[in-house]
């Protein structure tokens, strides 16, 4: 766990209390992993007929939420509110704003690192935003279908 000084050295400073307890147990709840979106992602995945994928895959720069190693493909399913989802346009917090500000700034350029990285290295990056894997799954699934498809297809001629 980082401490309060290598927190306020990366620019975003110690983490405000919560302004009551019913903020405390909504932030509590979040996760950084097998969330619902993901989840939804992956049975999408699944039966769209590519199963295979490897989670959190830690060989990967930023081990990606999922990933298809032998086919270099990385999918990231970002959360509306904490990646800023530009569709969604989710508002700052109104206490703490510049905490929250510097955050979500922090959020987006370690999300472009991640991807940039990735993609320099010959991978295809697909990121999925929360809101389009819980308005429709299957159609999230068939964009990295289509690609391994049209990728396999190249390969075949």
């Amino acid at each position: 766990m980082k401490s309060d000084d290598e927190i306020a050295q990366r620019g975003v400073g110690r983490i405000p209390p919560p302004s009551s307890p019913a903020v405390s147990r909504v932030m509590k709840g979040n996760r950084g992993k097998d969330t619902t979106p993901e989840l939804l992602m992956r049975a999408a995945l699944r039966k769209a007929g590519i199963p295979g994928y490897r989670l959190h895959w830690k060989k990967a720069p930023g081990s990606p939420d999922i990933a298809y190693p032998g086919r270099r493909i990385a999918i990231f399913v970002h959360g509306c509110y904490w990646h800023s989802c530009p569709t969604c346009d989710i508002p700052i917090p109104q206490t703490n704003t510049e905490y929250w500000q510097t955050k979500f700034e922090r959020n987006r350029a370690r999300d472009e690192r991640k991807k940039q990285r990735l993609e320099e290295m010959g991978w295809k990056v697909f990121v999925i935003w929360e809101h389009e894997v819980k308005e429709d799954p299957l159609a999230c699934a068939q964009r990295v279908k289509d690609y391994i498809d049209a990728v396999s297809a190249k390969a075949s001629r």
